[in-house]
């Protein structure tokens, strides 16, 4: 039995590597939290980019909706 392949356009791959780095970030700002000396600045940072990668995943969903 072969593989089956399944076209992969490429909105669907922008969109999972947005998805993709919108979980590094949430699994970073986690480990920022958890240290004892955390940086306010760079979780703000981190959160700010977290933000802007879930507003372009959004408007990605809707142009392929």
């Amino acid at each position: 039995m072969g593989m089956t392949q399944v076209a992969v356009s490429p909105a669907d791959s922008h969109l999972e590597a947005l998805e993709t780095r919108h979980a590094f970030l949430s699994h970073r700002i986690e480990t920022e939290q958890r240290h004892p000396a955390a940086s306010d600045q760079i979780i703000r940072t981190l959160k700010r980019q977290k933000l802007r990668l879930k507003e372009e995943i959004e408007k990605e969903k809707g142009r392929l909706a």
